[in-house]
């Protein structure tokens, strides 16, 4: 049975930090890319960014560039995103997935807000 489980959310203020993990299980974690996406209030959600399983190479979303790091630890099938210089408009649900696995947690919710 395929978990994602989300976790390190909170309430931070503008300029700060925070890093994200999602743990996952009852698939190859190793063999697959990973993704983190989020949902704005009233939005669709959005690719932020990508992590490959081949050479771990990654690609983000034009707004958190130079920002957000996404990494990954395979031994303990945890996808991460490190998130600093946070800004209102990141205020969002945050959802990992995996490549070609129609299933997504519950996600973790990030307030930006002075």
């Amino acid at each position: 049975q395929v978990q994602l489980v989300e976790s390190g959310g909170g309430t931070v203020q503008p300029g700060e930090s925070l890093k994200l993990s999602c743990s996952a299980s009852g698939f190859s974690f190793s063999t697959h890319w990973m993704y983190w996406y989020r949902r704005a209030p009233g939005k669709e959600r959005e690719l932020v960014a990508t992590i490959s399983s081949i050479d771990s190479s990654v690609d983000y979303h034009a707004p958190v560039k130079g920002r957000f790091i996404i990494s990954r630890d395979n031994a303990k099938n945890t996808v991460y995103l490190q998130m600093d210089n946070l800004r209102a408009d990141d205020t969002a649900v945050y959802y990992c997935k995996a490549r070609d696995l129609d299933f997504w947690g519950q996600g973790t919710q990030v307030t930006v807000s002075s």
